[in-house]
């Protein structure tokens, strides 16, 4: 019998599983694929923590695997002693199904470890949970989101004490605990209520929720801007069923919104996201209802935020009157140099103010930062790396970070949190549109002004998915493959420099040096061609899939759109890489 069979008959005779459960096991008892998949191994614990298809399983998100990782998460946190693991930690959900047992799970694990837990009374946005880590002096933090993934899915965010996400160490001592325990016999748990009654487990309500929104109001830098379109300023915003249907419209009030415009179907609270393909803000065809109600009341602005209210995207009216999205570089290009002429206009630039960006952001990004006196860094994709580099150019006294921000719709702003944002960059977003409004301008005007400026540049990200346990090896093939032959040109474009950011290592294809790179030990490959391309190689960290992404530049719109076109064939093609 093989080890995954043995799993699944341990599971099903195992006095843990619900009859629910165990009737979820016996419905595939003759289909053997099905067990494999549930059961070959574990969901791998990384740096973004756990996220999977929710079943009964060693592979699924379950109060049972959810109970295993808490207790790895635990014995991490009491190694770092018991000052440490006073602190506590803060616990937080989102709106999907399940995630409220996950949580309260997940606290009675933590409780049962002698951990005093801080756990949100009901679901709220991403952020404010990691302003709670800090706010509270928690040792670390805990989120039951699977972010816009789609409906089937659930997982489980972990943050330090700083308010970022797990450091990678960190990471991989939770990894090697759950290695090390027995999934049913070697977890501690104290029942919810009891918990409760004894005080182990406390309640976070209004009263973190106006601390968090007094910090995001007090990054508004443009009052009077708001003031002086607001009788003719519309704008129309969308939750997609999440956690920012109450503090984004709240802190849009507060801005002076006067006509905002809520997608109805979409402001009521459902894991099923029953409206939508996708609750994924980054895809357009997201926005059919919000589109809707925008022609209906004649939108200036659509801004929708994911369900976990961390990630946040725009559309705009174009000349026809259509509503046009823009991406993720794009909005955070905008937003950057508008919180550069904003701090300066209202004096509150820092000393050696400092942008950072992941290095498949755009570059246009660097160019607008240092052409206004800003300092401009890279780091790998995920805020934990931003929030990372920030602690440590302040620590340093090497420059105050303004704004971090990933071309995924991912913008973090002000000291009160370490992730993304949407509630705060969601009420910039809508001074910086009003901004420009009370000027005769819409964002595609904005955007149109900063490409003469500081030059065209183009983005576009391929995901080539790859499922199941054969994507994996077909991933992990393609990497091995582009790093074995790595190519001389692309598309006929001769490659100036091969990067393996795995290794550090920076080959110049010309001359054959190597130098060494700052940014080392990510499973990321980069080129940079002859005329101006970056390209970047990457597996996602959440997700099956390959990611390609294609930064360009050119003298216009329609030659970045060109070199777009040309790179992609070739992206595409590396899905049948061996």
């Amino acid at each position: 019998m093989s080890n995954y069979e043995q799993e699944y008959r341990r599971w099903l005779a195992s006095p843990a599983l619900s009859p629910e459960e165990k009737g979820e096991l016996e419905a595939i008892a003759h289909q053997p694929d099905a067990i494999r998949d549930r059961f070959f191994g574990m969901l791998e614990f990384g740096t973004a923590g756990l996220r999977g298809v929710m079943g009964v399983g060693l592979r699924r998100m379950n109060v049972h695997v959810i109970r295993h990782a808490t207790q790895a998460f635990a014995q991490v946190i009491l190694a770092e002693g018991a000052q440490a693991a006073a602190q506590g930690v803060a616990i937080c959900y989102d709106c999907r199904v399940n995630s409220q047992a996950f949580a309260r799970a997940a606290a009675e694990v933590m409780a049962g470890n002698g951990i005093p837990v801080r756990l949100f009374a009901a679901m709220r946005p991403t952020p404010e949970l990691s302003f709670a880590v800090r706010e509270y002096g928690c040792i670390a933090g805990l989120n039951v989101t699977a972010s816009h993934n789609p409906p089937e899915y659930n997982g489980y965010k972990v943050y330090w004490s700083d308010g970022a996400q797990l450091p990678p160490q960190h990471a991989a001592a939770i990894a090697a605990q759950m290695e090390q325990l027995d999934l049913f016999d070697d977890i501690r748990t104290l029942p919810y209520d009891q918990a409760l009654a004894e005080g182990r487990v406390t309640l976070l309500g209004e009263e973190t929720d106006q601390k968090f929104l007094a910090q995001v109001l007090s990054q508004i830098n443009d009052k009077a801007a708001m003031a002086q379109v607001a009788d003719s300023f519309t704008m129309v915003y969308t939750p997609f069923h999440g956690t920012g249907y109450q503090q984004i419209p709240y802190v849009l009030g507060q801005l002076g919104v006067k006509h905002l415009h809520c997608v109805a179907e979409q402001m009521v609270i459902d894991g099923t996201f029953p409206t939508v393909k996708s609750p994924n803000p980054e895809n357009p065809e997201s926005f059919a209802l919000a589109q809707k109600l925008a022609r209906e009341v004649d939108a200036d602005l659509i801004l929708g935020s994911d369900p976990d209210a961390d990630r946040v995207a725009i559309q705009v009216k174009d000349k026809n009157g259509d509503y046009v999205q823009l991406t993720g570089n794009q909005t955070g290009v905008l937003l950057l140099d508008y919180l550069i002429g904003a701090k300066g206009r209202a004096g509150t630039m820092p000393d050696r103010p400092v942008a950072l960006k992941s290095l498949v952001t755009t570059d246009m990004a660097r160019v607008v930062a240092e052409a206004n006196g800003v300092k401009s860094y890279n780091t790998f994709t995920g805020f934990k790396f931003m929030a990372e580099k920030k602690n440590q150019l302040e620590a340093a006294g090497e420059g105050h970070v303004i704004f971090s921000y990933e071309e995924s719709i991912g913008y973090m702003i002000g000291d009160y949190v370490r992730d993304k944002d949407a509630v705060t960059a969601a009420l910039l977003l809508t001074e910086m549109t009003a901004w420009y409004a009370a000027q005769g301008m819409t964002l595609l005007d904005a955007l149109e002004a900063l490409y003469q400026k500081y030059g065209y540049h183009g983005e576009q990200t391929l995901n080539l998915v790859m499922p199941g346990l054969a994507g994996m090896e077909q991933m992990a093939a393609l990497m091995a493959a582009l790093r074995k032959d790595p190519p001389a040109d692309i598309a006929g474009t001769p490659v100036a420099c091969q990067k393996d950011y795995q290794d550090g290592s920076a080959r110049d294809t010309a001359t054959g040096e190597v130098a060494k790179m700052e940014l080392v030990g990510s499973n990321v490959l980069a080129y940079d061609l002859a005329d101006g391309t970056t390209i970047v190689v990457r597996p996602s960290g959440t997700e099956p899939k390959i990611k390609v992404y294609l930064l360009v530049k050119g003298p216009d719109g329609p030659a970045c759109q060109a070199k777009l076109t040309q790179y992609a064939a070739w992206a595409q093609g590396l899905k049948d890489l061996k």
